[in-house]
């Protein structure tokens, strides 16, 4: 399937799909997480009354998901370099229906916990393959601009996820979010069915055995050159996620906001979404990847500076509290799409399982902010920004370790066998 850096290869299967189509497609299968998560946070108190739960076995339904999807996102890639991309996109959004309809019957928090790991097992499917899918048809300039496009329709979904699930609690019941999510799963399921091609051959498959897997996985973990840069992915990440975890307390007791006034927060932090995505999906093809990619960080680094300023002298107020998180937002999503295509490069043949490694390395540390840092700092305004800029500086040195290792190898002029990538 040999293409140029600009130049869509055909898709395997007899289906055909513009770019445009094919975005809107992953987008939509990208936002089965968000929305996962973010659509029953107003319902937090909603579902402690009904099930007779603490406020920590509730938080706990998140760590729960976050935690299954980590462990599941390992193989989701690996599936697909086996049996082929749209197979195992199509069973995961079966599972994923059955398991949220099981979500919305249940009558104990344990239950509960029980079919949001379910979810969660199936959830992360259309994320990994998805961007392996991308890199399969698109390279170059052209698979930068379709990962930001995929990325700017998908950013809508954590501003209106919070929005719509606290619309829904207010005029019904949490049941109500999960069963609108299994609405939208199974539709999900019938356009994907009838739309998405297949873009990885038989004749380009990879063996699903013991052996092949422990030694691709293996490479990977392994690889420096990785853990650098997808750490700096997911670091980033790391600082958004604080706030999203932190949500029902830092609106609800911080800034004093009911349930239908989640939108506070995270409108501002999709619009940063959109906006940095727009910006790279612009830049992509004009300006090296580094430079894009530092740019991002001046925004990120500068974001939670402010933060950290404004609450250390002044108590949290609207706009005031949230408007950092803009700004946070717009860098993070211009350093992602670049950044996360230098990982893919670093293993071309086994493309499924670095995006795999990579998710992983993102929601592990996402469950780690969800379910400990998120509850020690989310007492005060101060320790947010503190944790968020902390996130960004690490962020910052393991992205600007990598570019120095890179150098150094090319320095010594040895192979470079961690791949080949910038």
């Amino acid at each position: 399937m040999s293409h140029t850096p600009e130049t869509p290869a055909r898709p395997v299967t007899a289906i055909v799909i513009n770019s445009t189509a094919l975005a809107v497609m992953l987008a939509a299968l990208s936002m089965l997480g968000p929305f996962s998560i973010d659509a029953y946070l107003p319902a937090f108190p909603n579902i402690q009354a009904t099930l007779g739960a603490t406020a920590l076995e509730v938080q706990q339904t998140l760590t729960a998901y976050l935690l299954s999807f980590a462990v599941m996102i390992l193989w989701h890639g690996a599936l697909s370099d086996a049996f082929g991309r749209r197979n195992i996109i199509l069973v995961s959004l079966a599972v994923f229906a059955v398991a949220t309809l099981a979500c919305a019957a249940v009558h104990s928090i344990e239950y509960l916990w029980i079919f949001r790991m379910l979810q969660g097992i199936s959830a992360g499917a259309g994320v990994v393959i998805g961007r392996a899918i991308i890199r399969d048809l698109y390279a170059g300039a052209a698979a930068e601009r379709l990962l930001s496009l995929v990325t700017m329709i998908f950013s809508i979904s954590p501003a209106i996820a919070p929005i719509l699930g606290g619309w829904i609690v207010q005029h019904s019941n949490w049941r109500a979010i999960f069963l609108a999510l299994f609405v939208y799963a199974i539709l999900l399921l019938f356009y994907c069915y009838k739309r998405l091609p297949e873009s990885l051959p038989l004749e380009k498959r990879q063996p699903f055995n013991p052996h092949f897997l422990y030694h691709s996985y293996k490479r990977v973990f392994r690889s420096p050159l990785f853990h650098l840069k997808a750490g700096a992915v997911a670091f980033n990440f790391a600082g958004m996620f604080l706030y999203v975890a932190a949500a029902p307390v830092f609106l609800v007791q911080h800034l004093g906001l009911g349930p239908e006034q989640f939108g506070w927060q995270f409108i501002p932090m999709v619009s940063g979404i959109f906006c940095g995505a727009l910006t790279a999906n612009r830049l992509a093809g004009n300006i090296p990847t580094s430079r894009q990619v530092l740019i991002g960080f001046a925004f990120l680094v500068g974001a939670a500076v402010f933060n950290v300023s404004y609450h250390t002298m002044l108590p949290p107020t609207l706009p005031w509290s949230v408007l950092p998180l803009f700004f946070y937002t717009f860098g993070m999503s211009m350093v992602a799409p670049g950044a996360t295509l230098l990982v893919l490069d670093l293993f071309p043949n086994i493309r499924g399982i670095v995006a795999s490694c990579q998710s992983f390395v993102m929601m592990i540390l996402g469950a780690l902010v969800a379910g400990v840092i998120a509850p020690v700092l989310s007492h005060s305004p101060l320790s947010l920004a503190s944790g968020q800029l902390f996130f960004t500086v690490v962020a910052l040195s393991l992205w600007l370790g990598g570019r120095s290792y890179r150098r150094r190898l090319d320095a010594r002029k040895e192979p470079n066998a961690w791949g080949t990538i910038e």
